[in-house]
C-alpha cells in the first residue's frame, strides 16, 4: 500500500471516500459523528495546504484518507474525567476514512504515523464502536473525554 500527501486534484475522490464513511458509520449506530458536509471542501483544501493530509493507494486506487498533524492540537488542552498519559510531544489522527475494499487501514495509518512520531493521540465519538475498537486494538489507552471545536464530546484517546 502506498500512502502519500493528498493533492487537489485527490479532493473528488476523498469526498466519495468521506461518503462511504458516513453511510458505514450511519448503519453501525454512528448518524452523530459527521454531518452531511463533513468535512468540507474548505477543510480539506486546508489540510492539503497545511501538508497532513494523506491518502492510501492500493492497486492504483485510492482507498482510504487521513489526517495526522504533528503539534499540540488545541481541542486536547482540556480533557476531563481522565488525564493524558503524559506531556511528551505528540501527533494527532483526524478525518481516517475509507472506501471499505481494503482492511486494516487504521492499522496502516498508525504504521505511518509511527515512522514520525513516537506519541499519538486520537478522539472518537462515543457511538463510534468499530474506530473505538480500532484505536483499542492498536495499542491506545483511553484518557477522558476533549469537546472539539464545535463543542462536541469526543473520547480521547493515546499511544505512546
Amino acid at each position: 500500500m502506498i500512502r502519500r500527501k493528498s493533492t487537489m486534484e485527490d479532493i473528488p475522490q476523498m469526498q466519495e471516500i468521506f461518503i462511504i464513511a458516513r453511510q458505514f458509520m450511519v448503519a453501525t449506530g454512528n448518524p452523530n459523528q459527521w454531518t452531511a458536509n463533513y468535512p468540507s471542501v474548505e477543510q480539506l483544501t486546508n489540510d492539503i495546504t497545511s501538508g497532513d493530509s494523506f491518502v492510501c493507494i492500493e492497486n492504483d486506487k485510492m482507498v482510504a484518507t487521513f489526517l495526522l498533524r504533528g503539534g499540540d492540537d488545541p481541542t486536547y488542552e482540556v480533557i476531563y474525567d481522565g488525564a493524558w498519559q503524559n506531556d511528551n510531544p505528540y501527533a494527532t489522527i483526524h478525518r481516517i476514512a475509507s472506501n471499505g475494499e481494503v482492511k486494516g487501514i487504521f492499522c496502516k495509518a498508525m504504521e505511518f504515523a509511527l515512522q514520525h512520531y513516537s506519541t499519538i493521540r486520537i478522539d472518537t465519538h462515543r457511538d463510534n464502536k468499530a474506530m473505538q475498537h480500532a484505536i483499542r486494538k492498536a495499542g491506545f489507552k483511553y484518557c477522558g473525554i476533549i469537546h472539539c471545536w464545535n463543542g462536541d464530546e469526543r473520547l480521547a484517546f493515546q499511544y505512546n
